[in-house]
């Protein structure tokens, strides 16, 4: 099917006909649903939903990043910071530092963060988890297949996670506080 240019002596590229086009494009999405419904409970957006938004929370932004992007925890000697290429967010905790890297990894704008301290630590491990266990199915289930292709599902599995947690929105940005000050009268 390669025809040889005559002048240049080197081959010409073959056209891909649209219908084995549109059958690797289906394998991608195949393995990302696949993905998507082995991690089931697990998957990041429903743990956000179902475990995060329902509590009290705060809104917290975060800069723009890019697949380059370096993102790290520090301790510095003012305390625990994440740092997003060159930003840097100074954290309360070191559980606070991993759950917005967490998101921050995603390239979510806005994320909801538990107002309750105590809290975030759990859904901090809960997250990461998630998120090493979606790149260990990539690699599972897209191993024998090219680089390029794990990383057109990962491309897939993180937009579509990211669309999902915008779309469930970033919460409250200072946290809902019950001002209820009216005292009865004892009588």
């Amino acid at each position: 099917m390669n025809s040889l240019n005559s002048a240049t002596g080197q081959s010409a590229p073959s056209v891909e006909p649209a219908e084995h086009k549109s059958e690797r494009l289906k394998t991608v999405e195949a393995t990302v649903e696949e993905i998507i419904a082995t991690l089931d409970d697990n998957w990041p957006p429903r743990i956000y939903r179902e475990r995060i938004l329902p509590l009290r929370t705060r809104s917290h932004f975060l800069p723009p990043v890019t697949d380059r992007t370096r993102i790290e925890v520090q301790h510095t000697l003012l305390g625990v910071e994440l740092r997003i290429g060159r930003w840097r967010i100074a954290c309360p905790d070191m559980a606070t530092a991993r759950y917005l890297a967490t998101f921050a990894r995603t390239g979510c704008a806005g994320v909801a963060i538990p107002y309750d301290i105590t809290r975030v630590s759990r859904v901090a491990d809960e997250l990461e988890s998630a998120w090493h266990r979606m790149l260990l199915l990539i690699e599972h289930l897209a191993g024998e297949r090219k680089p390029t292709f794990r990383s057109r599902v990962r491309a897939k599995l993180t937009l579509r996670l990211q669309q999902e947690i915008e779309a469930a929105g970033a919460g409250t940005k200072i946290p809902l506080f019950n001002q209820n000050t009216k005292q009865r009268r004892r009588r």
